[in-house]
């Protein structure tokens, strides 16, 4: 299908950008890699007057560690994520999640950013985010402003960003030592969207406990969240199955994900509670040294 008329805006600068959104209001959206919001448009599941492309902003693209955090652009791409030495070495959670997404042609446009502002719960960084416990920077007409990731997702398609701001950064918390990550995904096909996925983010203390986990489930319900129940079960008890098990069916229990055509809630439930075990187990693999 083809969008209905839209006025394209290609500003130079971020001020440039936000202006142009404070001046165009609701008629406006931003469109980073375009890779969510352009289907949408097509299908006419959306609309939109004008379109602010922040795509040839210099300076929105970068993966780097600073400041006790790693910092990526708002703008950065997949396969820029995917291809960091920094994020291979210390940050194995977010090439899980970058290597799923689609395929190599959408990752070379694709952004982390624009995966996030775009509220979709079926996206898999939303969940690796959460349990990465992320910070979302956005700059608009008030100045910049640090969003914690837990107060970033208000309802499907909807975020905390407000009217005539950008998302410029993401920033993650540097690794503590014994501490690892996994995402794993459930797809019906190469480059679908999860029928359910799991991110696990554990912090292992000297005696082989659980000083420090997070959980998120990928598709399990109108808005991405923690799975805190599970989260607070783990903290403090061994690194076994039976802790892993128990954590991963609260974490199920929890969600409220739809029946289509992946799947029932029944069936989505029941593979929420498998990814969810074996994300943990591989992040338990990874803190400990050993390959998932």
């Amino acid at each position: 299908m083809i969008p209905p008329a839209f006025d394209y805006h290609a500003p130079a600068s971020l001020p440039e950008a936000i202006a142009l959104l404070s001046r165009l209001g609701d008629s406006a959206k931003v469109i980073s890699g375009g890779q969510s919001l352009l289907p949408l448009l097509k299908l006419r599941l959306g609309s939109a007057e004008h379109l602010v492309d922040i795509g040839r902003i210099p300076g929105l693209e970068y993966v780097r560690e600073e400041g006790g955090f790693l910092r990526i652009g708002g703008r950065t791409r997949e396969s820029v994520l995917e291809r960091s030495e920094v994020v291979r070495a210390r940050y194995p959670i977010l090439i899980d999640t970058a290597r799923v997404i689609a395929d190599p042609l959408v990752r070379n446009r694709a952004t982390v950013g624009g995966n996030l502002a775009h509220g979709d719960p079926a996206n898999d960084h939303p969940a690796t985010m959460l349990a990465l416990r992320a910070q979302v920077v956005a700059q608009g007409p008030q100045g910049e402003r640090t969003i914690p990731i837990d107060d970033f997702f208000r309802s499907l398609f909807t975020t905390a960003l407000e009217p005539g701001e950008i998302l410029t950064e993401i920033r993650i918390p540097a690794p503590a030592n014994r501490s690892g990550g996994a995402y794993v995904k459930l797809e019906r096909k190469v480059g679908d969207y999860a029928t359910a996925a799991a991110a696990a983010q554990v912090t292992l203390d000297a005696t082989g406990g659980f000083a420090q986990v997070g959980l998120a489930l990928t598709n399990a319900g109108p808005v991405p969240a923690r799975a805190a129940a599970a989260e607070q079960f783990l903290t403090g008890k061994r690194a076994n199955e039976a802790s892993i098990a128990e954590a991963a069916r609260r974490a199920a229990e929890a969600t409220s994900p739809n029946a289509d055509r992946r799947g029932t809630v029944e069936y989505k439930r029941e593979m929420g509670r498998v990814l969810a075990t074996r994300a943990l187990r591989a992040a338990v693999a990874r803190a400990e040294g050993r390959q998932p």
